[in-house]
């Protein structure tokens, strides 16, 4: 279907259309005239000439526009790209002599060597960091530091320098790296308020994407940098000298661990910690829904050989008597001396409901819902139990207006119900009755 250059197929309405008789007709004679005045005649050649000048070869200077063509209704997408593309077509190249201009914005010459000579526009949205800045400022009250990052400025620059290598990125042509202690910074204040993502990218002037990518990358890198050196199981001499601390106070002898469980987001975080709530083991990631002797029996510690020969790791009572696991007493109508034992155990299981007492208060990200995919929490965890050894073994105290009250698990706690061997059974009998001999059989037990 053709499209006429009249709007209506035939001359019908146009010739019943005439002027009313009393207007003045306004033709023929002003042109009969001009026909035979040569000098109007030449006038008018020359005004006509003047208007279009002879053109020089469009070829060689502007391309012509796309075709355009409507040949029915159904095309009518096509047509509007097509035209779309003739209003747009001009666009200013790098390798090209002629400048040309497109409808939108004017090109960024920053960004043409970057793309290899063509010219694009792009958008770098400033983001304000005044709050970081003022932190990072050395005239920064080091309390405030302490009580925004639970740690000292002295703590945080350690931290900075053994993370540098693993966090540092390149600058760009379009714009400078994040210093590695604002990165740092953001990690360390999205796990110590649990404050939300948007929050946190806002307040030290980052995009929210990237601020999730950043918070990631810091603590894979504590966990890859960090965790060998500040979280691994002590060598023999070290051992010796846990055992020693422990039996300083508690009068069991051998013991080389506290063991506790909690959970967070449903996934539970197993931890060993030493006489001063050090962690020396995790295993992290199991359901919540399981009890602690499941999880104990899917962790790494529970393969350890070198466990055997007489060494203890204190537990709860959702943990099985074993011949390296020690717990109270669970059976009602307790002796003397099986009341008094289960008082020391509970002096040692103190340390770790202690320990863990202090990591939640920390970080606090671990009291309240996560924003993060079920697979990256295990790092995030391990990220705080890395950083809150750091903080123990700095002896960075922990302000009262951080302290709560954490929730006791061992009162919840389901008996395990496991069946122990004679032997163990007996080692833990010859336990209490050495506290009964060896004056640490005071007890508040009475009858």
């Amino acid at each position: 279907m053709g499209i006429s250059s009249s709007p209506f197929p035939d001359d019908s309405f146009t010739s019943s259309f005439s002027p009313t008789s009393k207007k003045r007709p306004r033709t023929d004679t002003w042109f009969d005239d001009s026909d035979n005045d040569p000098s109007l005649q030449e006038f008018l050649t020359n005004l006509l000439a003047s208007d279009n000048p002879p053109e020089e070869n469009p070829a060689q200077n502007v391309p012509s526009p796309p075709h355009l063509s409507i040949s029915a209704a159904g095309n009518y997408i096509e047509s509007n790209r097509a035209m779309h593309e003739a209003d747009t077509y001009f666009v200013h190249s790098g390798n090209s002599s002629n400048t040309k201009r497109a409808r939108s914005h004017p090109p960024d010459d920053s960004s043409a060597a970057a793309s290899g000579g063509v010219h694009r526009r792009l958008w770098v949205k400033n983001r304000p960091n005044a709050w970081w800045e003022q932190v990072n400022s050395p005239d920064f009250p080091d309390e405030e530091f302490k009580r925004a990052f639970r740690m000292s400025r002295a703590t945080f620059d350690t931290i900075c320098h053994e993370l540098e290598s693993a966090v540092t990125k390149k600058d760009t042509m379009l714009r400078l790296a994040i210093p590695v202690p604002q990165r740092v910074a953001a990690c360390i204040w999205r796990l110590s308020t649990g404050e939300a993502l948007r929050e946190v990218a806002k307040r030290f002037g980052l995009g929210i994407s990237t601020c999730h990518k950043l918070v990631l990358e810091v603590c894979t890198a504590i966990k890859t940098v960090l965790m060998p050196k500040l979280l691994q199981w002590p060598d023999e001499n070290k051992l010796t000298e846990i055992k020693n601390k422990f039996e300083s106070f508690s009068g069991i002898p051998n013991i080389c661990g506290s063991m506790n469980q909690k959970t967070s987001y449903s996934i539970t975080l197993q931890g060993v910690v030493d006489p001063t709530g050090v962690f020396t083991d995790i295993c992290i990631g199991w359901p919540g829904s399981m009890t602690d002797q499941q999880v104990l029996e899917k962790s790494a510690l529970f393969q350890k050989s070198d466990l055997s020969g007489g060494s203890w790791i204190v537990g709860n009572k959702g943990y099985c008597l074993s011949d390296w696991v020690l717990v109270p007493y669970s059976h009602q109508n307790l002796t003397w001396t099986q009341h008094a034992f289960n008082e020391r155990i509970e002096d040692v299981q103190r340390v770790a409901r202690d320990s863990f007492m202090r990591l939640k208060a920390r970080w606090r990200c671990l009291q309240k819902r996560t924003e993060m995919k079920l697979e990256d929490l295990p790092v995030v965890i391990g990220a705080c139990c890395v950083l809150n050894n750091v903080c123990e073994m700095r002896n960075e105290g922990l302000g009262d207006e951080l302290r709560f009250e954490l929730f006791d698990d061992d009162v919840a706690a389901v008996d395990s119900g496991g069946v122990a061997s004679s032997g163990t059974v007996n080692g833990r009998d010859r336990i209490a009755h050495m506290l009964l001999h060896h004056s640490f059989a005071g007890t508040n037990f009475s009858h």
